[in-house]
């Protein structure tokens, strides 16, 4: 006799949950992950993989991520893929959630991962249509409300709700590197050979970024958001790093000022999105708040010195506000946009001429993503090189200069 047929997973009774933007527009699906309420700014990543990765970048925290693609937990999660020891979304909205994972890599589910972490959720909703929202309104606060409430009260109005949503603090003015940062500093050990020692301030660090660049040899001194200049100096660094962070980059003075510090001593300088508006700010250029952001695996760049396109990852709601058909002088000296998008024209990176300084805005590290802009971590290792050769030739040309 042949065996019973297996019987299907019986789909989950999440229970109501509704998502209301700022404008009062209102969106009702199912709970998805925890259940409660939550508020933040929302914000839609067209990543189709690598929500694992999504989640768990710093750079996302207080935001309500939107998937754009619309099969979201297929594969689980598993113990490799997290960028820091937590999940950072202030909230999560899928349109059809997996109703289990299926890749051997899978440990678990990612709803129980959101669940046992507190991360609010609402599933099956129209999520093109949210994002055609955002992407014509321009990002905004949104809140996710799921849950029971008291049986002798009426449920609350979506005005009210919208209310409650317009009551929390925008992403504009919002300064929160610090609240993501290492409380500790800690260090990446060089692969093989050590051939130099970088300072990498941590901003939102994804933990991706020094494991490439220790790859390259590099032993990474990963610093927390606080430290001073004469903390990096001591650590004798062949280079600095800004990463990746959360908030508004006008809000930065106090790293914008150690940078200056860096580029005042001309240590060779490489930074990526929060560090590539650092970087713009130093060198006296602005920022602003773009309407509704680049974030996915699947932006195209244009490297302006070689003409190449690259696929790129973003994760930035603001760009530097520098002219991008002229070079600019600057208290630093020459400086030129290196890489635009070509979807919209933003500034993705900026080069100096007359110091060893360099940035992005996008995500060489490709965690998830592709590995076109991985290129850029070699360039970090030329820059150090050439800063340690002119370094010898100076010693040796001038040593009683060199050593005072």
């Amino acid at each position: 006799m042949s065996a019973p047929l297996p019987t299907l997973d019986l789909l989950p009774d999440r229970g109501p949950a509704v998502l209301v933007l700022e404008d009062g527009r209102a969106f009702h699906g199912e709970a998805y992950g925890a259940v409660g309420e939550t508020v933040g700014e929302a914000v839609f990543s067209t990543g189709m993989t690598g929500y694992q990765e999504t989640l768990t970048d710093p750079s996302y925290h207080r935001q309500v991520v939107v998937m754009t693609a619309p099969h979201i937990g297929n594969t689980g999660v598993n113990a490799e893929d997290a960028e820091s020891n937590r999940i950072w979304v202030a909230g999560y909205v899928v349109r059809d959630p997996a109703l289990r994972p299926s890749s051997w890599r899978s440990t678990r589910s990612l709803e129980d991962a959101l669940r046992d972490q507190g991360v609010v959720g609402i599933s099956g909703i129209d999520t093109r249509a949210l994002t055609r929202h955002l992407r014509e309104r321009g990002s905004m606060r949104a809140g996710i409300f799921s849950g029971d409430h008291p049986t002798d009260m009426p449920p609350p109005s979506t005005a009210s709700l919208a209310d409650r949503v317009r009551e929390s603090p925008p992403m504009a003015g919002a300064a929160l590197a610090a609240e993501v940062s290492t409380a500790e500093p800690y260090v990446v050990e060089a692969v093989g050979e050590k051939r130099f020692t970088v300072a990498a301030l941590d901003l939102g660090i994804k933990a991706m970024t020094p494991q490439l660049l220790s790859q390259q040899g590099i032993e990474v001194h990963v610093l927390p958001a606080t430290t001073t200049f004469e903390q990096i100096r001591a650590l004798r660094p062949d280079g600095v790093f800004f990463s990746n962070g959360p908030g508004d980059p006008s809000t930065a003075d106090t790293e914008v000022a150690l940078l200056r510090r860096v580029l005042d001593a001309r240590i060779p300088f490489f930074g990526i999105c929060f560090g590539n508006q650092i970087l713009g700010r130093a060198l006296g250029f602005g920022t602003f708040k773009l309407k509704y952001g680049h974030r996915g695996i699947n932006q195209p760049v244009m490297d302006r010195r070689t003409g190449k396109v690259e696929v790129t990852a973003h994760n930035h709601g603001f760009a530097v506000d520098a002219p991008t058909d002229r070079d600019s002088d600057t208290a630093y000296g020459r400086v030129q946009v290196s890489h635009v998008c070509l979807n919209d024209g933003v500034v993705e990176g900026l080069e100096c001429l007359d110091v060893p300084a360099y940035s992005v805005q996008y995500h060489p590290e490709a965690a998830a993503g592709p590995h076109d802009a991985a290129y850029l971590f070699d360039r970090f290792v030329e820059l150090m090189q050439h800063h340690q050769t002119q370094h010898h030739q100076t010693q040796h040309h001038h040593p009683k200069e060199a050593q005072a």
